[in-house]
């Protein structure tokens, strides 16, 4: 199985249409086109993850004034994006088809394939308690890395195939409920990446 985008190349930056965050305020947030090929046999459903492994692992780092957050600091994964019940018969996602724009507080009901679920990205945790962003962040919300973060970072799109039409999910899900669904169900896995950073060291 592929899995390929028109938005980006493969290992290449990410322009800033596709994040939340850019050089001078706010990117377009749009999802990046999506399109995937030799699908095995029996598959019924696909699940669709965008997560960043590069994600430093104190927060409160991020942003800071006057720190820079360094290469080799500790890092962990941000869930930019889950979904679940695509149904077999899809072979692509079209570029904002299920995000254009920043909505505050995350996405009601984000668009999507007829049947697939939208599960909890991390920005539901990162702006828990905050008054004015807090709230849940379904479907696709881009990078926003921290402006002082020294590494580049890299953001997986990862294709599941699966053997069922639909996983036992809660109603509100994360990727790690997926994960735990899909376990034993994957018949197929396919990736790709793009790179992104609003540090100008990081960029190179």
């Amino acid at each position: 199985m592929r899995i390929s985008s028109t938005g980006f190349e493969h290992g290449k930056s990410l322009a800033s249409e596709f994040a939340l965050g850019a050089p001078d305020g706010f990117g377009g947030n749009r999802n990046p086109q999506l399109a995937w090929d030799e699908v095995p046999q029996g598959t019924r459903s696909f699940a669709l993850m965008c997560v960043d492994p590069d994600a430093p692992t104190d927060p409160s780092l991020a942003g800071k004034a006057d720190v820079e957050i360094p290469v080799a600091h500790p890092r962990g994964q941000f869930v930019h994006w889950v979904m679940a019940d695509i149904p077999g018969d899809v072979s692509e996602i079209a570029e904002a088809a299920c995000s254009d724009g920043i909505d505050k507080g995350g996405k009601r009901d984000p668009s999507g394939p007829t049947g697939a679920r939208q599960g909890l990205n991390d920005y539901t945790g990162w702006f828990a308690g905050d008054p004015d962003l807090g709230g849940d962040y379904l479907g696709y919300d881009g990078p926003y890395p921290p402006p002082n973060d020294l590494r580049l970072h890299r953001y997986f799109f990862r294709l599941y195939a699966l053997d069922v039409a639909t996983l036992a999910l809660p109603a509100r899900f994360t990727a790690g409920d997926v994960h735990r669904a899909m376990h034993g169900h994957v018949l197929a896995e396919a990736a790709t990446y793009a790179t992104y950073s609003l540090n100008a060291a990081a960029r190179g």
